[in-house]
């Protein structure tokens, strides 16, 4: 009996025991089970982020037929990785030999060397970066020594372990600096998304950045930590395709540089934009910034200015290329004048006598560059003379008051608004507004401010509101909408392209706002025609086998709040072909050296300096597009096929130049 009952004694402890075994079983498997396969992952396999390719710039390559198929990135990502290591797996005594050897073999520097030595002493942590960017090249080499020798010295083989990246990379170098601008070479902890410096890469920043994938690593020391599947494929950044062509890019920063370095300026810049569409087709600048290198120019406060965008972000006092806006407003003056029932303030080729430069409210008279007793509209536009065009403004505000002259700047011209161009930190301008005060108690705009207005002083624009001015005389009277952007896209999963933000669609064109009458725009260009003739102040703008019209442009500069008799800023803004324009080209020179050169005077003239550049870059430009020639029998002289009568304009120059004569 007592032997049965320690069998079932026994056999209900073991049913028990057994039992208690199911229901650890079915907590462990089933109620806690997620729970410790998520231990027991933890323990073989680690997940890590896989990184994305931050979306490319690509150049325009529409612009001939050959190339508009092709594709030339400017900004690209190029595969890299960063160097891991495990010091927790490391031995002490083996540490100083292993980052000797890789100081070797990645020839480090001194400061990597520092750095490097100082993370290998974290002997209790997992992982420690030990150096950013390093090529396949270099960390193949590093393998080929570290596998043997950790096997040699029975060390786990991830104790050295490699994180893929991408690194921003310029196949073009600086070209292109201040507007692309770059990514800082540490990026958020977190997101792994690049932080930009500025320029596109800011503005456009929330197309350019991607997502992370995720990859499953097996922790295990017989398997390197940058081997594994993928789980999560990375989403890649959107591309972005720019309206700048590299090939007129690269031509316009070289003769810019050129220009800056021959005429001893400060800096100097360009801008080269479609008159029909408003898209910028160059745009230069020197002295450089190199995007690679970005580090450096921050690091130094004089070079730190040269990584902006002068163009778009600067303002300064255009000088005598503003005139050819005066005059409009004149001429809009006499529609305003027919729409009120009354005569016509100016007529273009009325005789007005320019003898005397005193205004009101100017302590001192206005003057030209030379004494003429008489002058009418084409003859002042290709003198480039102050007292002409203040006269004629004089007539405008009496008539119609200081508001409306105002009204017309601002609202037809869009001065004192930003353009909208795609740029971060565009400057508006300045138009000073009647009746308003300096903080200093003195009024924006005073009696005398009508007549500075008039030949380009007392107000501030950036070059692309210039420029876009410009191309509405060329295109008919039509203010553009300037970008630099054709479109953004991203391919999608299965290879097809997704159109983020479109700019080649007619209702673009199709919204620009007509601002000038085709009559008013085609007086314009025709005082822009005389401008570049032989005897006009432009003349070293002008280029052989085609029509040009152009403006050059020299303003004082404002210094400690009077005009410098030293500091200049000159420019010189032209249209090519002027019979059918292919685009509008402002050349802008910062303080050039104000000295005499024989031959042509001084060189701080728009016409001096800043004419010759543009002359350059057009002709290349103009040769690059394969626009022939419109102009063919305009050669230099003595050119055998040189036939001046036959060339553009010269009939129309000869008859001013005969007027010019009687009158003066």
């Amino acid at each position: 009996m007592k032997e049965y009952r320690r069998i079932l004694w026994v056999s209900c402890s073991i049913f028990a025991l057994f039992a208690l075994l199911v229901v650890q079983f079915f907590r462990v498997q089933i109620i806690q089970g997620e729970k410790w396969q998520k231990v027991a992952r933890s323990q073989h396999q680690l997940v890590v982020k896989e990184p994305f390719k931050r979306g490319k710039f690509f150049a325009n390559m529409s612009l001939l037929p050959t190339s508009r198929d092709k594709k030339q990135p400017l900004v690209i990502d190029i595969p890299m990785v960063h160097l891991f290591a495990d010091p927790y797996q490391i031995p002490k005594e083996k540490q100083t030999h292993i980052a000797e050897k890789i100081k070797e073999i990645l020839a480090l520097s001194s400061k990597e060397q520092e750095h490097f030595s100082i993370q290998m002493q974290h002997e209790k942590s997992r992982s420690r970066k030990m150096r950013m960017w390093v090529s396949y090249d270099e960390r193949n080499e590093l393998l080929k020594w570290w596998y043997p020798f950790a096997r040699k010295n029975k060390i786990a083989s991830n104790a050295l372990f490699f994180i893929s990246d991408y690194k921003r990379s310029y196949p073009y170098g600086a070209l292109l600096g201040q507007l692309l601008h770059t990514i800082q070479e540490n990026k958020e902890d977190k997101t792994k998304q690049g932080v930009p410096t500025g320029g596109l890469e800011y503005y456009f920043n929330s197309f350019l950045k991607g997502k992370e994938g995720r990859k499953k690593l097996m922790r295990s020391p017989r398997h390197a930590l940058d081997q594994g599947r993928i789980v999560d494929e990375p989403l890649h950044g959107a591309d972005v395709y720019l309206t700048i062509n590299h090939h007129l890019q690269a031509i316009v920063e070289e003769e810019i540089e050129r220009g800056v370095k021959n005429t001893h300026a400060k800096s100097g810049w360009a801008v080269m934009m479609d008159p029909m569409t408003g898209e910028v087709l160059a745009l230069g600048q020197y002295p450089k910034f190199s995007p690679g290198s970005y580090k450096e120019y921050y690091q130094d406060e004089e070079s730190v200015e040269n990584t902006r965008l002068k163009s778009v972000c600067d303002s300064h006092e255009p000088g005598s290329i503003f005139k050819s806006v005066t005059m409009s407003i004149c001429f809009l003056a006499n529609e305003e004048q027919a729409r009120r029932g009354k005569p016509p303030i100016f007529d273009p080729n009325e005789k007005v006598s320019t003898a005397s430069g005193h205004f009101p409210g100017r302590s001192h008279p206005l003057q030209d560059p030379r004494f003429f007793k008489y002058n009418n509209m084409y003859l002042a536009m290709q003198k480039s003379t102050n007292i002409y065009l203040a006269k004629m403004v004089d007539r405008v505000i009496k008539e119609l008051g200081n508001d409306w002259y105002r009204d017309q700047l601002c609202e037809v011209f869009g001065l004192g608004y930003k353009t909208g161009i795609e740029y971060p930190l565009e400057t508006p301008g300045f138009v000073p507004r009647p009746g308003f005060q300096n903080p200093n108690g003195s009024l924006e705009w005073s009696v005398p401010t009508p007549y500075s207005l008039a030949i380009g002083y007392n107000l501030m624009l950036n070059s692309i509101q210039m420029t876009r001015i410009y191309c509405a005389f060329a295109n008919g009277g039509y203010l553009v909408k300037p970008t630099f952007v054709k479109k953004i896209s991203k391919i999608d999963e299965v290879g097809h392209e997704e159109i983020l933000l479109d700019n080649r669609e007619n209702q673009r064109t199709e919204k620009f706002k007509r601002i000038l009458s085709p009559e008013i725009a085609g007086e314009i260009m025709k005082t822009l025609n005389y401008s570049v003739q032989y005897v006009g102040s432009g003349n070293l703008a002008d280029v052989y086998g085609y029509s040009i019209a152009g403006k050059s442009g020299t303003a004082r500069k404002l210094i400690d709040g009077n005009y410098s008799k030293k500091n200049y800023f000159a420019s010189f803004i032209g249209i090519a072909p002027a019979q059918k324009p292919r685009f509008v080209l402002l050349v802008s020179m910062d303080e050039p050296r104000p000295t005499l050169k024989h031959g042509i005077g001084y060189m701080y003239y728009g016409g001096k300096c800043a004419a010759p550049i543009f002359r350059e870059i057009t002709r290349r430009s103009l040769k690059y597009l394969g626009i022939a020639p419109d102009n063919p029998f305009h050669y230099p002289f003595g050119d055998p096929r040189r036939k001046v009568e036959k060339t553009f304009w010269y009939k129309e120059s000869q008859e001013l130049k005969k007027l010019n004569e009687s009158w003066n």
